[in-house]
């Protein structure tokens, strides 16, 4: 089996994976993810799509991981490996699409406006 390649993005976090078939072991920047993601939530946001296309154990998963904070590099991960699951076996798409696993968040941070303290904040107004 060759390697699949595939990438995934969430805010500004973007993830590189190469899946291949193996043991199960996912290293991300050269170290293991769950020394990668200490907390047990993200370690799970990292394994969701393996687990609902029942392929935990079954793939080598090396990732490069680069911008953004640990969560949205977490859920790029989480992408990524359900678009090369889905390049690997196109029968497993909809249920990964049922759980939501193969949609790109787009939600992404608003700029901040001139004048204004934040996006949406203002300064205090002072009537004298």
């Amino acid at each position: 089996m060759e390697v699949i390649n595939t990438s995934g993005r969430r805010k500004t976090a973007i993830a590189r994976v190469y899946l291949k078939e193996g043991n199960g072991s996912i290293t991300i920047n050269g170290r293991d993810y769950k020394e990668y993601f200490p907390t047990g939530t993200l370690q799970y946001v990292v394994t969701q799509s393996l687990s609902v296309a029942d392929a935990i154990g079954k793939y080598d998963i090396q990732a490069n991981l680069d911008g953004g904070g640990i969560n949205g590099q977490a859920e790029a991960l989480r992408l990524a490996i359900s678009k090369a699951l889905v390049e690997l076996n196109p029968e497993l798409r909809p249920p990964l699409k049922a759980k939501g696993l193969m949609r790109r968040d787009p939600r992404m941070v608003e700029r901040k406006k001139p004048g204004q303290k934040k996006a949406r904040k203002k300064f205090q107004f002072s009537k004298r």
